[in-house]
C-alpha cells in the first residue's frame, strides 16, 4: 500500500490530500520504486495552482530518489536494492512508492545523500543543458543569471564560474 499526496482541485496547499493506494505490479519495462526523498520544484507549484494540467490521478512531482523494490518484465541494468534518481514525466513523485519506466532511472553512487540528489537533480540537468548544450560556456564567456540566489541560479553561477566564465547575477532583493 502506497501513501500518495493527491491534488483535489487546483489551488493552495489545502487542496492536497494524503491517501493510501494499492499499486499494481510493475508492468513490462517498469520498476517499483520505494521513494526515500522527493524534490519540490516550481513546476510542481504551477501544477498545483492549475497553470499546468496534471494527469487524471492528479499526483504532482517530477523528481525523486529511492530504492528499486521490484522489477517488471524485460527490465535490464537494474536490480532490486539499487538506489536511483529520476526526473520528468510521468509525474507522480508525491508518493511513498510508485511504478515508473526503468529507462528513466539513473543509478546513484553510495556517497551521494538522497536528500541532496532529490533537491538538485532537475536543477543540475537544467544547468548542464544551459551551460554545455544551449550555449557552451568557456573562459571567454560572460553570462547573465537572473535569480542568481535561487536554486538553479546558484548552480549556474558556481558551475559557470568554475568553467572560467564571467558571471553577472541579478537578485530580487538586497537580502
Amino acid at each position: 500500500m502506497a501513501v500518495i499526496v493527491r491534488l483535489k482541485a487546483p489551488g493552495g496547499v489545502n487542496q492536497l490530500e494524503v491517501m493510501s493506494a494499492d499499486l499494481p505490479p510493475p508492468g513490462r519495462g517498469e520498476i517499483r520504486l520505494r521513494q526515500t526523498a522527493i524534490g519540490v520544484n516550481s513546476i510542481d507549484i504551477y501544477q498545483r495552482m492549475g497553470l499546468y494540467a496534471l494527469p487524471p490521478e492528479r499526483i504532482p512531482g517530477v523528481e525523486a530518489v529511492g530504492v528499486v523494490a521490484a522489477l517488471g518484465a524485460e527490465v535490464t541494468g537494474l536490480e532490486v536494492g539499487d538506489r536511483i534518481a529520476y526526473a520528468g514525466a510521468p509525474v507522480g513523485a508525491y508518493a511513498s512508492e510508485r511504478n515508473l519506466p526503468a529507462w528513466r532511472c539513473v543509478k546513484l553512487p553510495a556517497r551521494l545523500p538522497d536528500e541532496a540528489v532529490a533537491a538538485a537533480f532537475v536543477k543540475g540537468i537544467t544547468a548542464d543543458m544551459l551551460l554545455n548544450r544551449v550555449f557552451p560556456v568557456c573562459p571567454a564567456t560572460t553570462i547573465l543569471v537572473h535569480s542568481a540566489a535561487g536554486g538553479l541560479g546558484q548552480l549556474l553561477t558556481r558551475w559557470a564560474s568554475a568553467a572560467g566564465a564571467t558571471v553577472i547575477g541579478t537578485v530580487g532583493s538586497s537580502a
